[in-house]
């Protein structure tokens, strides 16, 4: 299967390390060159970690690495794929204009997939000519580790949309879970607001953050607490997200907290800008 992946950021470099080492041809999209070589970088390092677990063998590494092309040109890169996999940022205008592109460019049997984490997938269809071919692929990250993949089914969305993909995600090592075209679809309609009320409790000084990890961790067996987590998400996805919950939902309890606010105002934004609710290197 040729497989297009739009957005070589954390999620898109992850998707398509996941689809070349289960043997598919993976063309990697984005505008900026440097951050396709960086994804390479990634991926590269990602099967060094795997090949040191014993989990590739040198030969598997190498063959995953030759499976992935990289390009700057959308209509092109997906001119010959049986599946596109949209993972660029959280914005419902931009993946709307990147799936009327992969819809006018891609051959006509292709199955468009977003990697959406809360925006409404019957919506990004509509932007097509294909709806009953679009549907959302929402895997988790790191995207190589975690086994969870929510397939969400557009209104539109034909059974054979989704039993294409399901079994196509089980045949990547993943466990598709069947969700419904709803603001956060599961995940993130109980883990964003979950997180927001702990950064509600470090505002309102309820506790430090540190305080309120160590409750989540050792008092309800989550393996990160909720600040960390926020942080490794990236505080400016947890805001949108938070903010399609509250827009869509019109539910007063999904209003993103005011500190979470500020701290996308001023750039600290978790591990990916080096300052969140704690400090990274």
């Amino acid at each position: 299967m040729n497989v297009s992946v739009i957005g070589a950021g954390t999620m898109g470099n992850g998707i398509a390390h996941v689809f070349a080492q289960h043997g598919h041809a993976v063309t990697l999209l984005d505008l900026d060159r440097g951050r396709l070589d960086a994804a390479l970088g990634t991926i590269g390092k990602n099967l060094d970690r795997q090949v040191k677990k014993e989990l590739l063998t040198e030969a598997e590494k190498d063959a995953t690495l030759g499976r992935i092309t990289t390009g700057t040109h959308l209509a092109g890169g997906v001119a010959e794929a049986d599946l596109v996999v949209e993972a660029a940022t959280e914005n419902p205008e931009i993946k709307a204009q990147l799936f009327r592109v992969a819809d006018e460019s891609a051959p006509a049997s292709a199955i468009l997939a977003s990697n959406t984490s809360s925006i409404s997938i019957t919506e990004i269809a509509a932007a097509t000519t294909r709806p009953g071919q679009v549907i959302g692929m929402h895997f988790f990250n790191p995207v190589p580790v975690m086994k969870l993949v929510e397939i969400v089914r557009g209104l539109e969305t034909t059974d054979a949309t989704f039993e294409a993909i399901r079994d196509l995600a089980e045949r990547l090592g993943k466990t598709p879970v069947e969700v419904n075209d709803y603001p956060g679809f599961v995940s993130n309609r109980i883990l964003m607001p979950m997180i927001n009320e702990a950064v509600q409790c470090v505002m309102e000084g309820v506790a430090e953050p540190e305080a309120i990890d160590t409750v989540m961790r050792l008092g309800m067996a989550h393996p990160m607490g909720p600040l960390t987590l926020a942080d490794f998400i990236g505080l400016d996805v947890c805001l949108a997200i938070m903010e399609v919950l509250h827009r869509e939902l019109g539910d007063s309890k999904y209003r993103p907290s005011p500190l979470l606010r500020k701290m996308v105002a001023a750039g600290r934004l978790g591990r990916k800008s080096g300052r969140g609710f704690y400090g990274y290197e």
